[in-house]
């Protein structure tokens, strides 16, 4: 046994490998990723049932817990172990039943809920529910020892097979029942099997065996035990016999199993050695099985790296080409080219600015009188129009992900629990509209600013903010095709109130605002999907911290259970 010193580090280690493997996300349907899963959750049953409880209550009472295979006649050996009837067997297949504890009463103390199997409810009355944990006395129970009546291994019912097996792990000593007719079946063999690789203390009862095949059955069952590491395990033999009217087999039927059983209970260093092997055996096992859930990271961090690169490019392709559109003349067409044309005038070709300034007052009049001006509705149509660009695109964007993501088994599973990525954000409109206005109104900001700088000239003056304003936005949508385009009146314009150079940095400066906003609503709409898997980056950080819990808890183990047999 280690000593309370070392056995406090180990906890601390052991503590800290629960919690990182309890963590391990393993949200992709890779292949095999259901065993891996399967092992993940042994881990964390085995490390939080029975190794830190163990840990923390190292002279808790020796748990005994009997399975194995069904019909092996397993709660009447209990029963007949005890010397009464403690546990009901089953008539029916599969037995419906809860599993039973039995301690002696002095040993109350130990089993309380936090002691071991903490999450199974505890009951003092016989109950139907298998997930609860029915607890009994015996006087006949030695103190030191506790007697758990397990499920089948190899139930039909699955709930009887798992809790079968999270029992076996919470054990510091297996009584493996098995029978003449089922010795050599697989499935207690694979339970056996591992058992050997976890180095768990284990007894062999070879039950309800007619006397003339005893020698036979019993020699073949040995050299198996032999063949897969159990060499060392003891073995008893229940030869068949009636029961009595309570059920119980004769007592020299059972007695060598009762002797052994109390001799381990009165012997505090025999009970230890027993105890150190399991658990030593749980941890070392517990420590290689955590290795094998890092190294299968791999395949979780291949197949996010892959949904992410999709997600990624699909979404920037949408943003660079909302940039692209919203700066190539693209969206002067239709609604924001009519406006723009019945502001400046359709077909009137002018040779300057202050040719044109008469007419465009004239037309501004009715902004001075509160009235809807030509320059408003350009700036609508030009806000419909980006919202309608931005919209497309991540409408085309969630389209795209959802089938690329559906042709691979990782992301159509995600995809499946998940619904309504295959559109935008039902209130992607409403808060396009919203970044789409915010730049207007900085626009018009930065308008007034810069118009106040040139001390309100004529120019300004017959424009007004939202004349400037608009005409601002317009060119910002036809900015990289040069000159010539449609809004080469409204640069010309602006040219003549702000100059050349300052205008062209207002153009840069709009435009990448606008872009910097739309960028941004695209990543929150990517994020829905990314939101769904954790990062490579977080699944490789993740597994460097299993494989660093998991060599600590290694060099914890070497340290504590070595000093423990210097000081046992």
């Amino acid at each position: 046994m280690p000593s309370e010193q070392t056995a406090v580090a180990l906890l601390g280690a052991l503590s800290k490998l629960l919690a990182e493997v309890s963590a391990v996300p393993l949200r992709l349907d890779v292949p095999g990723v259901d065993a891996v899963r399967k092992r993940q959750g042994a881990i964390v049953d085995q490390l939080s049932d029975y190794v830190i409880p163990r840990l923390v209550q190292l002279d808790a009472p020796l748990l005994t817990v009997v399975g194995g295979s069904t019909g092996a006649g397993k709660s009447t050996l209990v029963n007949s172990i005890c010397g009464e009837r403690v546990t009901e067997s089953g008539v029916l297949r599969p037995t419906t039943r809860s599993p039973v504890l039995v301690h002696h009463p002095d040993d109350a103390e130990w089993f309380q809920p936090e002691r071991i199997l903490p999450d199974l409810p505890r009951t003092d009355v016989p109950t139907n529910d298998v997930y609860a944990l029915r607890i009994a006395t015996s006087m006949r129970v030695p103190r030191g020892l506790a007697i758990l009546d397990a499920p089948d291994v190899d139930s039909i019912d699955r709930g009887n097979r798992e809790l079968a097996t999270q029992l076996l792990a919470a054990a510091d000593l297996w009584l493996f029942v098995t029978s003449a007719s089922r010795y050599s079946d697989q499935v207690p063999w694979d339970y056996l099997r591992q058992a050997a690789e976890r180095s768990t203390s284990v007894a062999v009862v070879l039950d309800r065996t007619h006397a003339d095949a005893v020698i036979e059955v019993r020699g073949h069952l040995a050299r198996m035990m032999t063949s897969r590491g159990l060499s060392d395990s003891p073995l008893f033999t229940v030869p068949e016999s009636g029961t009595d009217t309570e059920g119980l087999l004769p007592p020299d039927a059972v007695a060598p199993i009762v002797g052994w059983l109390h001799d381990l209970a009165a012997d505090p260093k025999a009970r230890q050695a027993v105890v150190s092997q399991t658990l030593d055996g749980a941890v070392r096992h517990n420590v290689l099985r955590t290795h094998d859930i890092a190294d299968a990271l791999d395949a979780q961090i291949e197949a996010a790296g892959h949904l992410y690169a999709q997600a990624e490019e699909i979404y920037a392709e949408a943003t660079a080409f909302v940039a692209r559109e919203s700066s190539d003349g693209t969206l002067l067409s239709g609604e924001v080219l009519a406006q723009w044309q019945e502001f400046v005038g359709t077909g009137e070709m002018v040779r300057s600015v202050e040719e044109r300034v008469t007419r465009i007052r004239e037309r501004l009049v009715e902004g001075v009188t509160g009235k809807r001006t030509r320059s408003t509705e350009v700036a609508e149509a030009v806000e419909a129009g980006l919202q309608s660009l931005v919209v497309g695109y991540a409408e085309s964007a969630a389209e795209a992900v959802t089938r690329s993501w559906g042709a691979d088994e990782a992301g159509s599973s995600l995809l499946a629990a998940t619904r309504g990525l295959d559109r935008a954000s039902h209130d992607l409109r409403t808060r396009a509209e919203r970044i789409i206005r915010d730049w207007q109104a900085e626009i018009f900001d930065t308008v007034r600013i810069e118009g106040s700088d040139k001390r309100m000239t004529a120019k300004f003056l017959a424009f007004g903010v939202t004349g400037v304003g608009a005409t601002l936005m317009v060119v910002v949508l036809e900015h990289v095709v040069g000159r010539g385009g449609h809004s080469e009146v409204g640069r010309r314009l602006l040219e003549a109130i702000f100059g050349r150079d300052r205008l062209e940095e207002m153009i840069e400066a709009a435009h990448s605002d606008l872009q910097v906003n739309v960028a941004r609503l695209l990543q929150e709409e990517k994020q829905r999907f990314l939101d769904l898997l954790d990062s490579p980056d977080t699944v490789r950080a993740t597994q460097d911290t299993l494989r660093d819990s998991a060599r600590r808890a290694e060099y914890a183990r070497h340290t504590d259970f070595l000093d423990g047999e210097a000081t046992t």
